[in-house]
């Protein structure tokens, strides 16, 4: 018999069990914001209710106590009508699951931390010969508040996720961010920008911005200028380094930037609010490779001038196929050298050197 309950249980211990071994690669404050989000989607609570500090802490030590006694403990097969599957076997999982109405979530994030959720599908469509599922509530969930990702050819919005992910976004928004996001706003037709206006309409503007989030993976799937097997090798060859980073977001921009992708779907639907959060949520290395956006949106301001968001888009398209062919290039090179330390130089020489970034610092 399937038991819905049982399978919950069974990702939520894989959840504990890989946030107990890779707790340690975020920061103080990174790890706060993220338990902080866990404990709020385990109670069930929106993301801008604020419950007393001390309550929050209290979980937090009863989590981490937990952890404690995970450290060791390896990854747990998932077991569904007595067939047991590789918790990373997705594909297999979901051959079950979507029958009773659910999907399974299983992978790798940045610094190859796996990651697990389970949660109810609400709708599926396909766009673009892809099937798109869009997920309810979640029934498991690790650390990591994703809003969108790319499974098996699918593409997976976690609604309640991104309703979370959209929230913190904007009210722990750098200053450089807040005239795009009063555009935003504005564009929403939010004159009062306080935090219970934002409240009534969030549910709109997630609805609005969980398109972009599915053209991003889209753009991703169909991306054929960074060669998606070569990507991973290069993730698995250099994780929790500056040349991740580098990789990662060169992907992102490619996602981003394609025919495909999700620049030129706000273009194309002439979404100016969802090009302004673009622009507001545009930070650290992204930013730095893609700064012809932030330029083109000032003008768009003023002028409501799509072309120039199309030029700056073609720019940034450019910037991030040169980037890909240049690392897979070296990658390919130190690869038939037999030299990894290499390639990392090389990678970091040309490629993030020029960017004031260190990428050879965490040796």
């Amino acid at each position: 018999m399937f038991k819905t309950d049982d399978i919950i249980d069974q990702v939520l211990k894989n959840c504990d069990i890989t946030d107990s071994h890779h707790a340690g690669l975020y920061s103080i404050c990174g790890l706060a914001l993220r338990l902080r989000d866990l404990y709020k989607w385990e109670k069930g609570l929106d993301p801008w209710v604020e419950k007393d500090s001390s309550e929050i802490l209290e979980w937090i030590g009863n989590k981490e106590q937990q952890w404690d006694q995970l450290t060791e403990k390896p990854l747990n097969d998932i077991t569904i009508l007595g067939n047991k599957f590789d918790p990373f076997d997705s594909s297999g999982i979901n051959s079950v699951l979507e029958s009773y109405g659910l999907i399974y979530g299983g992978g790798y994030a940045s610094s190859l931390k796996p990651t697990f959720f389970l949660a109810p599908i609400e709708d599926k469509k396909e766009i673009n010969g892809h099937s798109v599922f869009i997920l309810g509530r979640e029934l498991a969930r690790d650390l990591l508040t994703l809003p969108a990702l790319s499974q098996d050819n699918c593409v997976l919005v976690r609604k309640e996720s991104a309703k979370r992910f959209i929230w913190d976004k904007m009210f722990y928004i750098k200053k450089s961010g807040r005239h795009a996001l009063k555009f935003a706003l504005e564009n929403f037709g939010l004159k009062e920008q306080n935090s219970k206006a934002i409240q009534r309409s969030l549910a709109k503007i997630v609805g609005s911005e969980t398109e972009t989030y599915i053209y991003h993976e889209l753009g991703e799937i169909q991306d054929t200028v960074f060669d998606r097997d070569v990507w991973r090798e290069i993730i698995a060859a250099f994780p929790h380094t500056a040349i991740e980073l580098l990789v990662r977001t060169v992907k992102d921009l490619l996602a981003d930037t394609n025919e495909y992708g999700t620049l030129r779907f706000i273009t194309q639907e002439r979404k100016a609010a969802s090009l302004a959060f673009y622009v507001a949520f545009l930070e650290g290395l992204l930013k730095e490779l893609f700064p012809e956006i932030s330029e083109a949106f000032k003008e768009f301001t003023q002028t409501l001038n799509w072309t120039v968001i199309d030029q700056a888009v073609t720019i940034g398209y450019n910037t991030a196929k040169h980037h890909a062919e240049a690392i897979e290039f070296i990658y390919q090179e130190g690869r038939r050298k037999k030299d990894n330390k290499w390639a990392k130089k090389e990678i970091s020489r040309q490629l993030l050197e020029p960017l004031g970034i260190k990428g050879l610092s965490e040796e």
